[in-house]
């Protein structure tokens, strides 16, 4: 496709799309639910259609020589896609915020004012590499009312046209416009560039891949754009600590699955229980092929520890208290405590997600209030930053600025308030 007609094809899909918008917003709560339901009937009907689709971008990915980690984020297996239909009916089966209206308060004027919950109108969603989240962006279009154009990644094309079918399917059984979610039908870079820079039809930017991909977005758009550059996400094993807790959840935090932007990429452990904690947790990462990255006196207390050998602990570099791995590698460093893992996080985390393992009630609450971070937790591992998992159905994606949206996106964060008078004849004197 030629630079005119990839202009050509993305000013018809924003034309498209802000005609949907207007009747996605005047939707029934009933036919966006039904959509959605819809939906999660397709997904699990064409599990097998869909595999094979997956397949073709799977075999593409590593015959190009996509890395490992990259390559997990291209698959569309029966659990992936169960866990989007499920998304789907969390989303048709949660209240319906569209047209709320809330702090209603009467004015000495007569006049009640208050604000009225509303669908930001058209949003164009970047991706790379997760086919799911077609479904995932789809599916809080819908709910929210909004509509929205996708531009998945080159190596997922085949993948995505599939599940975009599905969605327009189900919209069409719905009795909504099919154009309420379009896909961007070429792999040009070319549309990217076209996308960010149409305010008449797209009203918010959301990228979601890598941190490159997401400084050209930020710099280049010309409507507004939510965001997170990385996911350097930390937890802190603190004193007092129940040791069997931290073990079971530092390693679920980092090696459940190394892909995502919600893996622990930084272990902080307080100085006073790092004898017996550090042993314990370096056992199973030498178990699992987690390459350590620690502080010298962390490395002193696992070189002195009775590791397996397959264990790999190295000095870390002043780069790696910033590193997003992706990877099987974590940092790790030793704290006095509370106070200086806190001034360690807010430093060097990129404000995604960080956790305190604690039996202290102050400590955690102290952690809550001053670590500056768009998910904050307590005894609980770090990936749990998710849309599904908090119970938003699904997320757009995961915001660390600190206007609008923060942390995972869901309805509320697809939406704006609008101010709202009601009066009787009311004037102003």
């Amino acid at each position: 496709m030629n630079a005119l007609n990839v202009a050509e094809t993305m000013q018809l899909l924003g034309l498209q799309a802000r005609q949907a918008s207007s009747a996605m917003a005047r939707a029934s709560t009933a036919a966006r639910n039904e959509a959605l339901r819809e939906l999660a009937r397709l997904l699990r009907a064409n599990t097998e259609a869909l595999q094979t689709d997956n397949a073709r971008d799977l075999e593409r990915a590593r015959a190009a020589g996509l890395a490992e980690p990259m390559v997990d984020r291209l698959k569309l297996t029966p659990k992936i896609l169960e866990t989007c239909a499920q998304g789907c009916e969390q989303l048709a089966a949660m209240a319906d915020i569209i047209g709320d209206i809330v702090g209603l308060k009467q004015q000495p004027s007569g006049i009640r004012v208050g604000q009225m919950r509303v669908p930001i109108g058209v949003f164009g969603m970047i991706y790379e590499s997760r086919p799911n989240v077609t479904i995932e962006a789809a599916s809080l279009s819908i709910k929210s009312g909004n509509a929205c154009i996708l531009r998945g990644g080159s190596e997922a094309i085949d993948s995505n046209k599939a599940l975009a079918a599905l969605v327009r399917q189900a919209l069409a059984a719905a009795g909504l416009p099919q154009e309420a979610v379009q896909l961007v039908p070429t792999t040009d870079r070319a549309a990217v560039g076209q996308l960010i820079t149409m305010p008449q039809y797209v009203d918010v930017i959301i990228p979601r891949g890598g941190k490159g991909l997401i400084e050209r977005i930020s710099a280049e758009a010309k409507v507004p754009v939510i965001k997170h550059l990385d996911g350097n996400c930390h937890t802190y094993v603190d004193d007092p600590c129940d040791l069997d807790m931290a073990v079971k959840v530092v390693d679920n935090a980092k090696t459940q699955k190394y892909s995502p932007c919600n893996a622990t990429e930084s272990l902080l452990v307080a100085r006073s229980v790092a004898q017996a904690f550090l042993p314990l947790m370096g056992a199973i990462f030498a178990a699992k092929g987690v390459e350590m990255r620690c502080d010298a006196p962390a490395a002193a207390i696992l070189g002195a520890a009775s590791l397996p050998a397959t264990a790999v602990v190295v000095a870390a570099q002043e780069s790696d208290w910033f590193e997003e791995y992706l990877a099987p590698v974590i940092s790790i460093k030793l704290v006095d405590g509370l106070d200086e893992a806190i001034a360690h996080i807010n430093r060097y985390s990129s404000h995604h997600t960080d956790a305190i393992l604690t039996r202290d009630h102050m400590h955690a609450q102290r952690f809550l209030r001053e670590v500056d971070s768009a998910s904050v937790m307590v005894n609980a591992s770090t990936r749990f930053a998710d849309g599904f998992e908090f119970g938003l159905g699904a997320e757009i994606g995961i915001s660390t600025d600190k206007f609008h949206a923060r942390g995972p996106v869901g309805i509320e964060g697809l939406t704006s308030l609008k101010w709202v008078v009601l009066g009787e004849g009311e004037t102003r004197s």
